[in-house]
């Protein structure tokens, strides 16, 4: 297909313009697109998950990082970097340097910047397996149309919550 607007290049942007309900479509040239202000070279963004599996390309190059082993599970980096999975608690440790600029790598930093995990009080998971029973119980209490009983549970189940 040629340009539309030269005639003498094939066509290799198509714009589809919508004015007013109407539909036109125009096929232009590289020059002729770069005229009328369309740019046809599109950059490609820069993604840190590119960034990562080049660098992960280039330590495969590198023997050296490999030759380090756990001394608990006999894991390797090249291990880690074909199952993408440690082999124990222990390669944590064995392997930390490598860690350290993997998550520098990957999240900008090695150091961890955030929420931290607070367990919850054992008290509270007691009282959510108390809710969860209470609820199973009101919900065989309604099946079996024991109204009064369901009621009373769900009473209890407000109380608590």
């Amino acid at each position: 297909m040629l340009c539309d607007n030269c005639g003498e290049r094939d066509a290799v942007v198509h714009l589809t313009k919508i004015v007013e309900n109407a539909v036109t479509q125009v096929h232009l040239c590289d020059r002729c697109a770069a005229d009328h202000g369309v740019e046809t070279t599109v950059a490609t963004p820069k993604h840190p998950l590119g960034e990562f599996l080049q660098a992960v390309q280039q330590q495969l190059t590198v023997p050296a990082a490999d030759a380090v082993t756990c001394n608990f599970c006999g894991m390797t980096l090249k291990d880690f970097r074909t199952t993408g999975r440690w082999g124990c608690a222990r390669c944590y440790t064995t392997f930390e340097q490598s860690n350290r600029e993997l998550l520098r790598r990957v999240h900008g930093s090695s150091r961890h910047i955030g929420r931290g995990y607070h367990a919850p009080h054992p008290e509270a998971s007691q009282a959510q397996a108390e809710l969860a029973e209470l609820r199973e119980r009101l919900r065989r209490a309604i099946d079996g149309e024991q109204f009064e009983l369901a009621a009373d549970l769900r009473d209890r189940i407000r109380e608590l919550e």
